[in-house]
């Protein structure tokens, strides 16, 4: 009798454990799922409550409350918190219109840049340059055709240079053009003098002209990369910009130049150059 208990008990033993530890599984597991729920609304709400306590404050008459505040929805960086914000971009305050063109960009590419466009008919060129760096950060190719029409009409050199790092920024190769008139408005219609006022006067503007051209790698862009090479009377970072930009373009007509440009009696012009060459031979 007892030989036969033990007989039945022990394979039983086993499958009862199992039983048991399945059972505290799912348990466990509802558990987990009922309280990762309730965080995620939890945090749903939480989140809510501090878009709209910072919502409120936008209306304030306190030019800094109103700043901190876009700047605080901008730290949200999510797009219920941009949308909040995206009413500061008409403020009356610089510094708060400025705020919003960075607090937007948590929407998507092309709701982000049709809240900036506008911006860039801003009265004060500090918005206008924040603004187009802002259409840089959106990946939005709807922004490409506005920054080339702005580029071909504004004054301010901080604004100008600003639409050259943008546009490398969007990568679209419908830039290249008016980059490399840009760049080397030799090679364009443009009057004597309006080339040595642009050389001249704007070594940022040209040196991002350059690195954008550079970061779209078309080769349309080569003969003004090779021109702003060659040019003595071009600043010798503006002449370095355009050898690193050769050698990310990546066309082997560009050797021959960027030889010549070894020999330069700025070390690190010479190096940008031998970097360049190297960088296109190596390629497949």
């Amino acid at each position: 009798m007892l030989s036969k208990t033990k007989f039945v008990a022990g394979p039983l033993l086993p499958i009862t454990r199992l039983s048991i530890v399945l059972a505290v599984i799912t348990c466990l597991s509802a558990s987990v799922v009922t309280f990762g729920q309730d965080s995620a609304g939890a945090s749903s709400a939480a989140l809510q409550a501090q878009i709209e306590k910072q919502r409120q404050r936008l209306s304030s008459n306190e030019e800094e409350e109103r700043r901190d505040a876009v700047m605080r929805l901008g730290a949200l960086h999510h797009p219920t918190a941009s949308k909040a914000a995206a009413s500061a971009l008409a403020d009356i305050s610089v510094a708060v219109r400025v705020a919003a063109a960075i607090a937007v960009l948590s929407l998507s590419p092309d709701e982000s840049s049709s809240l900036l466009l506008p911006l860039l008919a801003d009265k004060i060129p500090f918005v206008r340059q924040e603004a187009v760096y802002a259409l840089g950060q959106t990946d939005s190719k709807s922004a490409v055709a506005p920054l080339t029409t702005l580029l071909a009409i504004e004054k301010d050199s901080g604004v100008r240079g600003a639409v050259a790092v943008a546009l490398g920024e969007l990568g679209d190769e419908t830039a290249v053009v008016p980059l490399a008139v840009l760049l080397a408005p030799e090679l364009s219609t443009a009057t004597t003098k309006k080339k040595k006022s642009s050389n001249a006067e704007n070594e940022f503007v040209l040196r991002a002209a350059a690195r954008s051209l550079g970061q779209i790698g078309s080769r349309s862009g080569v003969p003004a990369l090779m021109t702003a090479l060659q040019n003595e009377e071009n600043a010798i970072d503006v002449r370095r910009e355009a050898a690193t930009a050769l050698g990310r373009v990546g066309d082997r007509s560009a050797v021959a130049a960027l030889r010549n440009a070894l020999t330069s009696g700025d070390p690190y012009f010479a190096a940008a150059a031998e970097l360049a060459i190297r960088r296109i031979e190596s390629a497949p």
